[in-house]
């Protein structure tokens, strides 16, 4: 992989660390008093703030990766990269920020599935 794919990842990365904390931040964030008293409008504008940042990163991620505008990945293989890290930054999410969510072996086995994903997708 080259120096563009790295830097596209890294940018995926970075897009779904802010994805993450739009979409399942506000759950955690209800234990903030300030926050708990927020109706459901202010809880969805203050997570479209943050997916701002997502779409700041993804969109550039996506355009600069696709090999058709010159990058190293095909249009399956950058969606199939993008759940990958989706998936794993949920992950490390949910087990930091929400001691209840537990790995289980069904967990880890789905987790070695995507890998074979990310194997199959790239295969020639």
């Amino acid at each position: 992989m080259n120096l563009t794919g790295i830097y596209v990842i890294g940018m995926l990365i970075i897009s779904n660390i802010f994805m993450t904390l739009a979409w399942y931040g506000h759950l955690k964030m209800k234990e903030m008093t300030w926050f708990s008293s927020l109706p459901l409008l202010g809880v969805i504008l203050i997570s479209w703030g943050i997916a701002f940042f997502e779409y700041c990163f993804q969109v550039p991620a996506n355009r600069i990766g696709f090999q058709d505008n010159g990058g190293p990945f095909s249009l399956i293989q950058l969606k199939v990269v993008q759940e990958v890290i989706s998936l794993s930054v949920f992950v490390i999410f949910s087990t930091i920020f929400f001691k209840s969510e537990v790995l289980k072996w069904n967990h880890y086995l789905a987790f070695l599935l995507l890998i074979v994903s990310v194997y199959l997708v790239f295969k020639k």
